[in-house]
């Protein structure tokens, strides 16, 4: 659960942010995408290989 602490005399706009800032460094929406479906644990691994090759070949294209 996602608890944010409202000083008095705060607007709702801010702790909004403040509440929008956690959620997603939660990574709830990542968790619940990722439970939609079973991957097996060969996939989700060659997976994850692929994106760090990718991620690292943008990074010598960029640098």
């Amino acid at each position: 659960m996602i608890i944010v602490d409202v000083r008095e005399n705060e607007s709702i706009d801010k702790a909004l942010k403040q509440y929008k800032f956690k959620y997603n460094r939660a990574g709830i929406m990542r968790e619940l995408r990722n439970r939609q479906q079973y991957n097996k644990p060969s996939v989700v691994r060659r997976n994850e290989k692929l994106k760090a090759v990718y991620r690292q070949k943008k990074q010598v294209e960029m640098g």
